[in-house]
């Protein structure tokens, strides 16, 4: 077995993606780079705003820096950028993985054009019909995170889609977390199996169908409580409701370490507490961070692909970079298109069971 620990990787950058600008993404390069020693980056944008940025961060031996002239903006659209995107640095950056120059793409760009062109870069894994992201939410289990997908790549899923998202958060928390059964659950309006709209229904019965055979343990519906909670490890969704709700934690996070603050800077005395109290604090301060989950994964492509948060400070990119080089060093890509390629096979026979099972279903309500 290889030690991971071992093996170099090479992460792809865009460094032009976020909103804070390229500063933050080499500071967060820079960061990530003193922790591990043994991996190199290949850094794409603009030449002579890079130069110096690496060179003031001296990591200009770790680091390959690639001229693009052009740069995806936030405000364009995935299908401009897909007839006009070939000189800017995400597409160089996904590139990069397509020719095996790099294991993994780390971008804080425009959400929609990086899927837009990581499907046309890498193409979809056969069997895949929509990708999805996969995000890491805190939780209260024994590795403090849970996976749920998707968070936005496609804001809709049928059941079949929804299936599939089953089969890829499985390998995910599998593979990046290391659980040799995850447990999954279908996110709804209620745990009742009457509840929820038609096709969260079906594929309640195929994601049940496939368990055994899937590797994994099915908690059945979950709800929007459940999220945090040692219920579940991974959660399904579609891209509408998963991006909504992971705003939403975003949102509740932020605005309880403001609350805090505020809290404990109202008197003299509140102040005092702050001080006795302050490694608590910081113990959940550190806790419900969503910087430190910072980095959202594309399953279901040839290749891997994570997107950062566009608003990303240099520790929110350290954290993605983290995890792109936990995933390169697992051999993720590989791991999950073996797992995919065999799911298009476990759908069906899931699907056959499903319907064999519906007159039954029907009998017992």
């Amino acid at each position: 077995m290889t030690n991971t620990s071992e093996k170099s990787v090479v992460l792809s950058v865009d460094a032009m993606g976020g909103d804070k600008g390229p500063a933050a993404i080499v500071a967060g390069l820079a960061s990530f780079l003193a922790k591990d020693p043994s991996a190199r980056a290949i850094l794409h944008g603009r030449e002579q705003d890079l130069t110096s940025l690496v060179n003031k961060r001296r990591i200009a031996d770790r680091v390959e820096i690639r001229d693009c002239p052009d740069v995806v903006q936030m405000t364009d659209k995935p299908s401009q950028i897909l007839r006009q995107g070939k000189k800017t640095s995400m597409w160089s950056a996904i590139t990069a993985v397509k020719t095996g120059d790099a294991d993994v793409c780390v971008s804080c760009g425009n959400t929609g054009a990086l899927m837009a062109m990581s499907m046309l870069i890498l193409r979809k894994v056969d069997g895949v019909n929509r990708p999805a992201i996969a995000c890491m939410w805190p939780s209260m289990s024994a590795g403090n995170f849970n996976v749920m997908l998707d968070a936005g790549a496609d804001i809709r899923a049928d059941q079949d889609d929804l299936l599939t998202y089953a089969l890829m958060g499985t390998s995910y928390a599998r593979n990046g977390m290391g659980l040799a059964r995850p447990r999954v659950g279908l996110l709804n309006v209620g745990v009742e199996e009457h509840k929820g709209r038609a096709e969260l229904k079906v594929a309640h019965e195929l994601i049940a169908a496939a368990a055994d055979r899937g590797e994994f343990e099915y908690v059945g519906f979950v709800e929007g409580n459940d999220l945090p909670s040692d219920r579940v490890d991974v959660i399904v969704t579609d891209g509408f409701t998963g991006n909504v709700a992971l705003k939403t934690g975003e949102g509740t996070a932020n605005l309880i370490s403001s609350a805090l603050r505020e809290a404990f800077n109202n008197s003299f005395l509140s102040r005092i507490a702050a001080a006795i109290a302050y490694t608590s604090l910081q113990r959940l301060k550190k806790r419900i961070d969503p910087r430190r989950v910072n980095g959202g994964v594309f399953l279901g492509l040839n290749g891997s692909v994570i997107k950062s948060h566009g608003s990303a400070d240099s520790t929110g990119v350290a954290a993605a970079l983290a995890l792109a080089s936990r995933l390169g060093k697992n051999g993720f890509s590989q791991k999950l298109a073996a797992r995919v390629a065999t799911a298009t096979a476990l759908a069906q026979d899931a699907q056959n069971d499903g319907a064999e099972a519906a007159p039954t279903s029907a009998k017992s309500e």
